[in-house]
């Protein structure tokens, strides 16, 4: 059933406009604190305030450190579970640690040792010992994948904040690049470089709060089918890829990488986060899954909206040259199975993000994050 009213991102209570000024406001008053690494013989990377992780340097390395938070993506795994009978939280569980991880190596960073943070409205949520487990088991299986050390965490109950029978998640990250060739805030992006996309596995953890929206105006909510047979809910709980090995794996095998980002909140604006004023054109798109599909669908959005605010279908980017981009390839395909493609390229020019096959475009002025 298709609704009469679009729903975009803004109206289901996220707006950018609104949280971007406030987090620029953030990172000005934080600037003044860099001093205090007097103390300790060490300084900043100014370049990386704005970036997606924040970077120091250190005698014969960089570090890199970083916290995120799930969002919104477990009250999809709490009512599906109603459905199947499955917590889903091993899923969530690597949600959350690739949010964290996956914003730590876009520095170029090899991540080391990441930290929970479980906040609860009732301690009694950790009575479900099947929940409770998934959760735990996921964490370790995520930090195995993205090859990093659980050091520890937090679990607060916080009554009267969140809800008795929800559970907030987050965590943080601290990571390192060395050799320091291997960072990458911007400062290598070349015009010419190749703008190359590895695939997502579906929503990953952005856009939930209009995918729930939805959810709510569909007679069979979660037990809604899609296009390809599966549940609208198991479609969304689809865990996260975590890229650290594919970029540890190009690393290794001498690629060049320029930049990097991961397609998270913004959707495909991120593509233009480095400050730098150059033109990213892009002439090929993957096909996004059939959630997104159905997404648009029910919201009524154009690509516009969609290509704005959701990965739809590419979850990381790398820029690099384009003699390198079969070698990435190759690795991607052979070791992970995952599809990629160079679908596009960097030139001299405005600050925007061009999507050909979509006539879309972004504008600087539409990616506040700095």
């Amino acid at each position: 059933m298709l609704h009469e009213c679009k729903i975009t991102y803004s109206s289901t209570g996220v707006n950018y406009d609104a949280m971007d000024p406030f987090k620029r406001l953030a990172q000005l008053r934080a600037r003044a604190t860099s001093g205090n690494f007097d103390h300790f013989g060490i300084k900043e990377v100014e370049a990386s305030r704005g970036e997606s992780a924040y970077v120091w340097e250190e005698k014969d390395s960089y570090r890199a450190f970083v916290i995120e938070g799930l969002g919104t993506k477990n009250l999809v795994a709490d009512k599906t579970r109603k459905i199947t009978g499955k917590t889903y939280y091993d899923a969530i569980a690597q949600d959350t640690v690739a949010m964290i991880i996956n914003d730590l190596i876009v520095a170029g960073a090899e991540p080391q040792v990441v930290n929970a943070y479980f906040a609860v409205g009732s301690s009694d949520w950790f009575s479900d010992e099947k929940r409770a487990r998934d959760l735990v088991e996921g964490w370790v299986k995520a930090c195995n994948l993205a090859g990093v050390v659980w050091g520890g965490g937090e679990t607060p109950t916080l009554k009267g904040i969140i809800e008795p029978d929800t559970i907030d998640l987050s965590g943080s990250a601290v990571g390192i690049v060395k050799p320091k060739e291997r960072l990458a805030l911007g400062d290598k992006l070349t015009p010419g470089d190749a703008i190359f996309l590895v695939e997502s596995s579906g929503i990953h953890a952005n856009g939930l709060t209009l995918a729930r929206t939805i959810a709510s105006r569909l007679s069979q909510g979660y037990a809604t089918l899609l296009s390809d047979g599966k549940g609208y809910g198991e479609s969304l709980l689809t865990p996260t890829h975590i890229y650290a090995g594919l970029i540890r794996d190009c690393f290794k095998a001498g690629i060049d990488i320029h930049y990097m980002v991961n397609i998270t909140g913004h959707g495909w604006r991120k593509l233009m986060r480095a400050n730098r004023e150059f033109s990213y054109i892009v002439e090929q798109v993957p096909e996004p899954q059939s959630v997104f599909r159905f997404i648009q669908e029910q919201s009524r959005n154009d690509d516009q909206e969609m290509y704005g605010n959701f990965n739809m279908g590419a979850g990381f980017a790398l820029f690099i040259p384009e003699n390198e981009v079969t070698l990435a390839q190759k690795i991607a395909l052979a070791k992970y199975g995952w599809s990629s493609q160079q679908a596009g390229y960097v030139k001299e020019g405005e600050r925007q993000v061009i999507i050909k096959p979509k006539g879309v475009v972004y504008k600087s002025k539409q990616l506040g994050v700095r």
